[in-house]
């Protein structure tokens, strides 16, 4: 019960943090948009996964995975590391492809964000996004 409790609590943390971005995010746009030109209108709910990812709900006595990738680590260590953590803890690609995007911080939540809605499909398919978007930092 105990696990439960605090992969409930994990979760509503990066709830709180993921919602503390986007208002951040829009603060940002409206103090500066007329310095950047035309408004660019932010999604509102970012969908990046396809449908079939979407759906699957992660049970709550699921272990996540305790990394962090902000933009400037090593991306093959951080999926290695992730690889290894979610091996233990078992479940579906779709669900993977969610866990992973939980890891993500700063810079990297961002480019998340901003990928096209239904883009992702499978988790070797993000994780190649991922590598081919980080691996030059």
């Amino acid at each position: 019960m105990a696990e439960i409790d605090a992969s409930r609590a994990s979760n509503d943390e990066l709830h709180m943090t993921n919602e503390e971005l986007r208002r951040s995010l829009q603060q940002f746009d409206e103090r500066y948009a007329g310095e950047r030109g035309p408004t660019t209108q932010l999604r509102t709910r970012p969908r990046p996964f396809s449908q079939a990812i979407m759906h699957v709900v992660i049970p709550a006595n699921f272990i996540t995975p305790k990394i962090v990738f902000t933009g400037v680590e090593d991306p093959e260590i951080h999926l290695t590391t992730f690889n290894s953590q979610i091996m233990i803890s078992g479940g579906t690609n779709a669900m993977h492809c969610k866990m992973f995007m939980g890891t993500f911080s700063g810079t990297t939540l961002q480019w998340f964000v901003d990928l096209p809605d239904g883009h992702i499909t499978s988790f070797d398919h993000f994780s190649e996004l991922f590598r081919e978007q980080f691996i030059i930092n």
